[in-house]
């Protein structure tokens, strides 16, 4: 389970309890609204946004919401390919992130856009 904690700037001092808290992952081709805590379009010319800290909990046997998030593939690098390893996974992506979004821009309506998110913006 992920929760988002408030906007992009960390304010977290303290571990959490469980869990942890990540913080400088970037999205691309949407942004991360904190007034109203959903996935929003981008605003114009804005290529990259960052996203808040994110708490990951650990929890067995998660089943994914059905509807509500958009399940955000995260990247290493901009390259959204890479070589093949023995799993036949690419050696360039790191996993899902589920993020919050409305329920009138549902899933398919990000993957259209191409929404992924980042751990390296490579200049």
């Amino acid at each position: 389970m992920h929760t988002f904690e408030g906007d992009a700037c960390p304010s977290v001092s303290t571990p959490p309890e469980d869990g942890a808290y990540i913080y400088g992952l970037f999205i691309e081709g949407a942004r991360w609204d904190a007034d109203v805590q959903l996935l929003q379009e981008s605003e114009a010319k804005v290529l990259f946004t960052q996203l808040p800290v994110v708490h990951m909990l650990p929890e067995q046997h998660r089943k994914p919401p059905s509807e509500g998030v958009y399940a955000c593939p995260i990247y290493k690098t901009l390259a959204r390919f890479g070589t093949l390893s023995t799993t036949g996974h690419s050696t360039n992506f790191v996993m899902v992130l589920d993020i919050p979004c409305s329920l009138d821009q549902p899933q398919p309506h990000w993957v259209k856009r191409g929404v992924a998110g980042l751990l390296s913006l490579n200049f």
